[in-house]
């Protein structure tokens, strides 16, 4: 057997991470070979003291024989103190603390992790898009040295970090990293699973085949569901994405990237076999290796930094496959073959264990986590496709977090409004419940940060083309996801934000598309207008193309000024939308750079300062344009 599988095992192999923070509740999420029995030692500025979770407050999911998943929801029975820096530490059941453990989990100069709690958000932090193998610094190091530079000044001290979607990318993955994938898989004894309808009866003979890097399109499902009779001819591809030759399949290879992408442990214990690559891909192979390389270097400051954060996330499509739920046609063909909705699944309970779990735990009903533990405790084929179904049935993945402004944080995949009459179009992002929802949660508040992983406000001029090649039946073609490409959708969501009893202050923050941008949006003809602001933030370790989108930024000034009589034809006609202005750099308006989101609020939750920073240049304001301009 390979020594680096008999080798003792760090006990965290993922983690620990600091998620959902408030005075009464605090929860940590790590990944251990082994079940871990811990005291969370506290330290205040006028007292110390220790919780021992127990199993109402710990839950483990045993993912493979040396994999455990844990997730501490501690409740105080006496609430924390806000903006002050509280230290914690871990301590194992043997004496080992985590600052021994993992020394470099402190920052320079401290003695231990520390966090603060926040009711009122004065500073935050917002991501989206993080892909390994793009050839550019990750973003997460700049917010490590942000995070360095404030742990004792309460006043730049960060509330929180959200993470907009497409923390990890399932169905573009590198070489190099699914081979990585393939070690962690066997390292740590990650389950096993077989399928049904499959070019592979399961994930041994999956791992094994000659084609399972870079020619995974010949194992990937086909349908002739829902094609017209003139077009079908044979079988197409389910998966729409243009990167599918490694597109993730198990269970096990879900799990395993999130552990490489978040953590360094096991990465000097990996076994890469380039022999393995058909030679036609040796040279994207190398290429992506030296990318990889440069990530992986980069990973003990992003342990860091998610150990002193409180995290947030939502997913995209990307987290589990590109253009996921995108039209009703695609659904239908998705969910109506075996092994589509088993991919799909997979990556859903992945999500369920590495990111939704962890937002806000208490949302999760009885009955799915009977589900969950059931199948973790005994992962046969049964388990495992009821568990999947259970996910798929849920819809509360969209959570609030008891904050100022309050933090309200949408999920646009799972909850779609659907088209009957034209399944290959666009479905609007949320459908007329979810909505009505959405209204009820603005209108009991005075302020919300809003989180919409698709920009609720975007470029007019994308949506144009968008919805010309949708015209045609090419929606997978340009991703033709936006907020205003369903009628019925758009009407209804702007209709929330023109009524009076929204919250006066309405911050969105939003990703996925690759280029960041700041818009103050106001209503026409109106005096009462609430606050809106859309600030997108994307992609922290990834790009839009970018002599294209200099074009379009030029293109979209010219077309859609604030005075252009064609604003009169877009849904929007109602908003005039006053893009802000990145300093030093007055002729664009969107900015394409790998970075992270930094937005300042007032007292009232309005911005103070909309900012872009990076790993290795100083940070890019957004500034307000002159209205009289």
């Amino acid at each position: 057997m390979d020594q680096k599988i008999t080798q003792p095992l760090p006990n965290f192999i993922c983690g620990p991470m600091l998620r959902r923070l408030t005075s009464d509740e605090m929860v940590l999420w790590w990944i251990s070979p082994q079940t871990l029995s811990a005291r969370i030692h506290y330290y205040l500025p006028d007292r110390n003291f220790t919780i021992d979770p127990d199993e109402t407050s710990l839950k483990v999911f045993r993912v493979g024989t040396r994999a455990w998943v844990h997730l501490a929801h501690i409740r105080f029975d006496d609430p924390l103190p806000c903006d002050q820096k509280i230290e914690y530490d871990i301590e194992t059941d043997q004496g080992m603390q985590l600052t021994r453990m993992l020394p470099h989990i402190v920052y320079p100069g401290q003695a231990r992790p520390s966090f603060v709690v926040r009711e009122k958000i004065k500073r935050f932090f917002h991501g989206s898009c993080r892909k390994p193998h793009h050839d550019s610094t990750d973003a997460f190091t700049g917010l490590d040295r942000e995070i360095r530079h404030s742990l004792d000044d309460m006043t730049l001290r960060p509330a929180l970090l959200m993470l907009t979607g497409d923390q990890i990318y399932a169905d573009d993955v590198a070489g190099p990293m699914l081979q990585a994938i393939h070690s962690v898989v066997r390292i740590l004894g990650l389950y096993p699973e077989s399928f049904d309808d499959a070019a592979v009866e399961d994930s041994h003979e999956l791992y094994a085949r000659p084609d399972c890097y870079y020619l995974r399109k010949n194992i990937l499902p086909r349908t002739k569901i829902g094609e017209k009779w003139y077009r079908r001819g044979g079988a197409k591809h389910i998966f729409s994405s243009s990167f599918a030759q490694n597109h993730m399949v198990t269970f096990a290879e879900w799990m395993a990237m999130y552990i490489l992408v978040w953590s360094p442990a096991l990465w000097d214990r990996l076994s890469v076999d380039p022999m393995k690559i058909p030679v036609k891909f040796k040279a994207i192979y190398e290429k992506e290796s030296l990318a990889i390389e440069g990530f992986v270097k980069e990973l003990p400051k992003v342990q860091r930094l998610l150990a002193h954060i409180p995290t947030y996330m939502i997913f995209d499509d990307h987290d589990v496959t590109d253009d996921w739920n995108l039209t009703s046609k695609w659904e239908q063909r998705a969910y109506g073959h075996p092994f589509t909705k088993r991919i799909i699944g997979n990556g859903l309970m992945a999500y369920f264990l590495c990111q939704g779990l962890g937002n806000s735990p208490a949302t999760f009903p009885e009955d799915l986590l009977t589900a969950a533990d059931r199948y973790f405790t005994e992962p046969e084929k049964p388990n495992h496709d009821r568990f999947i179904d259970r996910l798929l049935d849920f819809r509360h993945w969209h959570y609030e977090v008891p904050l100022f402004p309050e933090l309200v944080v949408v999920d646009s995949r799972t909850q779609r409004w659907k088209r009957d009459r034209r399944p290959a179009s666009p479905s609007g992002l949320l459908n007329w419940e979810a909505l009505m929802k959405l209204q009820h949660k603005l209108m009991r508040t005075q302020a919300v940060l809003l989180v919409a992983p698709a920009p609720i406000f975007g470029v007019k001029i994308i949506e144009l083309i968008q919805r010309f090649f949708t015209m045609f039946g090419y929606s997978l073609a340009v991703d033709a996801e936006n907020w205003m490409g369903h009628r019925k959708s758009a009407y209804a969501l702007l209709e929330i934000f023109k009524n009076a009893r929204t919250a006066s202050h309405n911050v969105i923050i939003s990703g996925d598309v690759h280029y960041s941008f700041a818009y103050d949006v106001e209503l026409r003809f109106s005096k009462n207008c609430p606050g809106i602001w859309q600030i997108t933030s994307s992609g922290i370790k990834n790009e839009f193309p970018g002599s294209i989108l200099t074009w379009l930024d030029t293109v979209n000034q010219i077309m859609y000024s604030p005075w252009s009589p064609l604003n009169l034809f877009t849904k929007r006609r109602d908003m005039v939308i006053h893009e802000r202005v990145p300093k030093g750099r007055e002729k664009q308006r969107l900015i394409n750079a790998c970075g992270i989101g930094r937005v300042t609020l007032d007292d009232k939750g309005a911005p103070l300062e909309i900012a872009e920073i990076y790993a290795d240049k100083p940070p890019l304001l957004f500034e307000p344009q002159d209205r009289e301009s």
